[in-house]
């Protein structure tokens, strides 16, 4: 008897991952099909704050809305396959300048060191169609006053004149959203300890943010940084 309720039960968790796999196969073919929606001119460099929004204004469930902002890189703006695994890093807390961890969905290693050296975290309450929720987003700040905004990336995804642009990013405080930190948590000691002596979030990016910009020619090279140094 014991034998059989375990046997069931491994069934019931298998069908139930397939299920999710399942849906997160359709998010991701949703995002690929309405590309030329979110990005016009076609230009994506950057462009996480695109689809956040675009996400948002969805009016999804909490955990559809959490699923869709693991299928695009924050930094990059680059979709990402729904079987990809994501990394620890921590934030700095806009609210207290504590250490906040969690996972990143990447598209490339680059873009670790630069979402956890560039940007910071602000928790934000959200209404989703089924629940409210406080989610811990990935903020940079206001780029749309620089005189030397990236050329390589759409100005007008972002900005109207200085001020961030609403009809096309999602903002609070002034601060530009970029994405999501999932399963965000105060950081213990071992977390911190654990994404240090990690092989990319360690030496890698020990490396990569000691390089002069110019030769940041990898990743998403100087783009990023540029707009949100």
């Amino acid at each position: 008897m014991r034998k059989l309720l375990t046997i069931i039960s491994c069934l019931l968790i298998f069908s139930s991952m397939t299920q999710v796999n399942a849906n997160t196969e359709k998010m991701y073919e949703r995002l690929v099909n309405d590309w030329s929606t979110i990005f016009p001119d076609g230009n994506r460099n950057a462009a996480g704050p695109r689809f956040f929004k675009y996400i948002l204004d969805q009016n999804l469930e909490y955990e559809e809305f959490m699923q869709f902002n693991k299928l695009y890189c924050a930094v990059s703006g680059s979709i990402i396959p729904p079987d990809a695994q994501p990394d620890e890093i921590f934030l700095t807390n806009l609210e207290n300048d504590e250490r906040i961890c969690g996972q990143y969905y990447k598209c490339c290693w680059p873009c670790l060191c630069d979402v956890m050296k560039y940007s910071e975290t602000k928790k934000i309450n959200i209404d989703f169609k089924d629940q409210s929720k406080d989610i811990y987003t990935i903020v940079i700040d206001n780029p749309c006053n620089k005189n030397d905004f990236p050329e390589l990336v759409n100005r007008d995804y972002f900005c109207e004149g200085n001020e961030l642009n609403k009809e096309y990013t999602y903002s609070v405080d002034n601060k530009l959203v970029i994405g999501v930190l999932h399963n965000a948590k105060i950081c213990d000691a071992y977390d911190i300890d654990y994404i240090k002596n990690d092989q990319i979030t360690g030496p890698m990016c020990e490396a990569r943010n000691s390089m002069p910009l110019e030769e940041l020619n990898f990743g998403m090279g100087d783009i990023f940084i540029r707009l949100a140094n």
